[in-house]
């Protein structure tokens, strides 16, 4: 017991992944629990075999796996076009004290503006189509990860800039050699986080006049009150965004294995 909650110690990773097992049982459990003991009617909290089973027939019934994947299309197209807009801005307002001078306030400013807030708006400018869809997610997640790329490459250290600068190495080297590689690994972290926050506005992208996707299906369903089968809906955005985390968790530990040396 001592080892496993010694002060800032890393657990093995099977004991790591045990006790995420043990956490998930728990909640299953106190869920089926509260459902069967009928302080909540069945239409407001199914049981988890009820919505494992409104899962199946999602997929049997309602051509799911086709919508699971327009919802993935569309939130990885709008990450990625965040990724290489967000990834360069960010790096020259961090290097260029103008660039950052000249496009921070306005990016504070949009950042604390809630999405939701702007469908309509954007509904306008692009319709009801994919790109009002796309939109939505992309002004979701750019105008956060931008600003967090920004501060990864403040936290270089100036003692690293400096001896590339003795060293005789021009901008464009410290640049591409020193700054983009030290802030390599918390910018990949920044980027598992953007991409949940991504997946977070997908409910507010899919129902305006979509005809598709995971939020379009919850969306539809809702209005009969088939609660198990939105429930599944939601804990199907879950596992995607669980398994995408731990992708990029693998992809992290792979590339800078030597932090954790």
């Amino acid at each position: 017991m001592r080892t496993l909650f010694a002060f800032r110690k890393r657990l093995p990773r099977r004991t790591e992944i045990t006790l995420g097992v043990i956490g998930f049982a728990l909640f299953l459990a106190a869920w089926q629990v509260t459902a069967m003991s009928g302080a909540i009617r069945p239409e407001f909290l199914p049981t988890p075999g009820a919505v494992a089973q409104a899962f199946v027939l999602l997929f049997t019934e309602r051509d799911f796996a086709g919508d699971i994947a327009i919802s993935v299309g569309r939130v990885w197209f709008a990450f990625f076009l965040s990724v290489i807009i967000a990834v360069p801005l960010g790096l020259y307002m961090s290097t260029y004290r103008a660039v950052g001078a000249f496009f921070e306030p306005f990016i504070d400013f949009i950042r604390y503006l809630p999405v939701p807030a702007l469908v309509p708006l954007l509904v306008i400018w692009f319709g009801v189509g994919e790109a009002s869809k796309i939109a939505v997610l992309w002004m979701g997640t750019f105008f956060q990860l931008v600003l967090l790329i920004a501060e990864d490459n403040k936290r270089v250290p100036s003692e690293y800039i400096e001896s590339g600068h003795t060293l005789g190495a021009t901008n464009g080297q410290i640049m591409r050699h020193i700054i983009i590689p030290a802030a390599l690994p918390n910018m990949v972290d920044n980027l598992r986080i953007t991409m949940g926050w991504c997946w977070t506005y997908l409910i507010v992208a899919e129902i305006v006049a979509a005809n598709s996707g995971i939020g379009h299906v919850i969306w539809s369903l809702r209005r009969f009150v088939k609660t198990p089968e939105v429930m599944a809906g939601i804990i199907t955005i879950g596992i995607i965004g669980l398994l995408t985390d731990q992708a990029f968790r693998f992809a992290h530990a792979r590339l800078f294995g030597y932090l954790r040396r």
